[in-house]
């Protein structure tokens, strides 16, 4: 049985990361203002950044999917791990040593699935680079040359050899402490007649890393002519290893790619090579598959998908090429970004085209892109013949479909009298009025069925992306807490758990019942039993204190949302802001005793009891001043 990670440990991991860190591998954080970042959520499709974070706070919560937690909960979720497995990563990370209780530290018994997987691929990563110095690798650092790598860009991108035996990798592993089972499981080896071999032999290897930087898989190359195998051999779906949710290249254009709004598309692991080498460093390429939606809802992430982001893709000018390109085409309305295409000339890949025309020729291909919806436009114009009236009517028949697809009435305008003049029709106002037709009936097809991008505007010259679809409303008590009544009280527990400072000591004053919803009075339960705002205004450790305290899941959660939901101020929150907070939330728990104690005495009257109606007409004047001096001077007469 695995041993339990020290707690003392779990709490160094926690502390040692910061999860602004974190989460910037996977998506592209920006300034959110009250010291918050946001970006577009990776557990949903959005078109405008929802998911914030709060690095001081360590926790982030999205307000379109209400996903929410600290860097555990994220690593858990975007990566699918187990809490054992994110911590272990983590420490990995954060260079700390993890101390197991029941039994000491056994690594290949207590570490977690993944974790084995990927220190397996790290160790196999090494070994290929080591391998590729050895006499038998001659032909794999040939390969390399002739192609105009040399020693450095090998190194840089990890690129290593496997011997041509049988069983080099898989004993060097076992001597490592890895079983078979976790072997064969990784994909590195496979069974054999006599047991298990390596599944890569006598190949040039590239590793595939993740978004995060960690090898989770190979793509090898073959070599010589005796290799019955074919021509590139992938790592085959392991645990850790989905080719449509990998991008070769990511873990190194990621940052270039979030900072310059842009991403190169390329097809081959070489083409990223030499773009990369060239000075496009937002190269990236599929491994072994089609560009598809795994891959898009990767790029949408670092892109911030906005109208000013753009995807370029690089295909070879011949008919394979061309096929390609439309079908990244057919996926182009699930960017916002913009997306282009660059077609290499006489069908040479970005690879070739730098040995032969040099760096700059690689950087002049993506800068002379082509938008791919004019591109589709004259591939549908080159299939026609366009010198017969037959001709032009059944490309017009293909294409102005395309054309209605823009939702900006302007450009689609502006488009179709260009579709008009590339067909050569003559009357363009048929091709302008036939388009607006189909464009009409595109929304009342959506309206009929409820349609979520009807009336949508459209950026630059191309159709609009789909509106994502709206996530199912949770079930969680946040979805009736946004009244105007109940404004305030949300906006007094943010302060409470996001500048405790503010409003302690008042707020620790404030009983349950001042909240007038039950969900709130939960929470502010919880800041009672984390110590209250006045130990949290001194306590890094207080939000989760009072994560902790929480009932169940959907507190819990409400409470990452309170603590890293932006404050309904432009400017830098002060006491007089939180006092006025403070102030209202309890001048309405006044005004709402008030009127049950108008009730109460009427009752009394009605039924007599005059002693009673007395007493509470007595409570009733005491509280009609205090709500007066509260309306008077505010939170100083707290």
């Amino acid at each position: 049985m695995a041993g339990r990670i020290n707690d003392d440990d779990v709490k160094a991991v926690r502390d040692a990361v910061p999860i602004d860190a974190v989460v910037s591998e996977y998506l592209q954080l920006r300034n959110a203002g009250g010291g918050n970042l946001k970006g577009l959520c990776p557990f949903h499709d959005e078109k405008s950044p929802s998911f914030h974070v709060s690095p001081a706070k360590g926790l982030y919560h999205c307000f379109g999917c209400q996903e929410g937690g600290d860097t555990v909960d994220f690593i858990m979720k975007i990566d699918h791990l187990s809490f054992a497995e994110t911590i272990e990563r983590l420490a990995s990370q954060a260079g700390i040593t993890l101390r197991y209780e029941e039994g000491g530290y056994t690594p290949g018994r207590q570490q977690g699935e993944r974790t084995r997987l990927v220190e397996a691929h790290k160790a196999a990563a090494q070994f290929y680079v080591d391998q590729l110095d050895g006499t038998e690798a001659e032909i794999a650092r040939k390969f390399l040359a002739g192609r105009g790598f040399d020693q450095s860009a090998a190194q840089h991108f990890g690129v290593g050899y496997s011997p041509a035996g049988w069983d080099h990798l898989t004993r060097f592993l076992r001597g490592r402490g890895f079983s078979d089972q976790e072997l064969v499981l990784s994909g590195l080896s496979q069974e054999g007649r006599r047991g298990p071999i390596d599944r890569f032999r006598g190949r040039l290897m590239w590793p595939i890393r993740d978004i995060a930087g960690e090898v989770v898989g190979f793509g090898a190359r073959k070599l010589r002519d005796d290799d019955n195998g074919p021509k590139y051999l992938n790592t085959p779906e392991t645990p850790i290893y989905r080719k449509s949710h990998v991008l070769y290249g990511i873990d190194l254009a990621k940052k270039e790619i979030a900072k310059t709004s842009r991403a190169v598309v390329v097809e081959g692991y070489t083409d990223v090579m030499a773009c990369h080498l060239s000075g496009v460093t937002t190269a990236i390429a599929t491994c072994g598959t089609s560009f598809g939606e795994g891959h898009i809802k990767i790029l949408r992430r670092l892109l911030m998908d906005h109208s000013g982001s753009e995807v370029v893709f690089t295909f070879d000018g011949d008919a394979a090429g061309q096929k390609a390109a439309l079908r990244a085409f057919e996926d182009d309305q699930k960017f916002a970004a913009e997306t282009s295409i660059a077609i290499t000339p006489g069908g040479m890949d970005p690879c070739d085209l730098r040995l032969a025309k040099g760096d700059q020729a690689v950087a002049d291909l993506v800068e002379s892109r082509t938008p791919l919806f004019e591109f589709a436009l004259r591939h549908v114009a080159s299939r026609h013949n366009l010198d017969t009236t037959v001709g032009r009517a059944a490309a017009l028949d293909e294409a102005a479909p395309i054309v209605a697809r823009i939702k900006n009435s302007s450009i689609q305008h502006e488009s179709a009298v260009q579709l008009a003049g590339m067909l050569g029709i003559l009357d363009t106002q048929f091709v302008v009025r036939r388009v607006s037709q189909l464009a009409r009936w595109a929304r009342e097809r959506g309206r009929e069925g409820g349609g979520p991008d009807q009336g949508r505007p459209q950026r630059h010259g191309r159709a609009a992306p789909p509106e994502p679809a709206r996530p199912a409303a949770p079930r969680g008590p946040a979805l009736n807490l946004r009244s105007p009544a109940r404004r305030v009280e949300r906006e007094l527990l943010k302060l409470a758990l996001q500048r405790p400072d503010l409003v302690s000591p008042a707020f620790d004053a404030y009983g349950a019942d001042e909240f007038t919803a039950p969900p709130y009075a939960v929470v502010r339960q919880c800041i009672e039993e984390a110590g209250g705002a006045t130990a949290g205004a001194a306590d890094q450790s207080y939000v989760p204190r009072v994560r902790e305290a929480a009932p169940d899941d959907t507190v819990r959660a409400l409470v990452t949302e309170l603590a890293v939901e932006p404050l309904l101020t432009r400017r830098e929150p002060d006491e007089a802001y939180a006092g006025v907070q403070l102030a209202t939330v309890r001048i309405a728990a006044v005004d709402a005793r008030i009127a049950d104690l108008e009730g109460a005495a009427r009752r009394c009257e009605a039924q007599g009891d005059h002693a009673g109606s007395a007493a509470m007409l007595q409570e009733l004047w005491v509280l009609q001043q205090y709500g007066k001096t509260l309306r008077e001077r505010g939170a100083a007469a707290l």
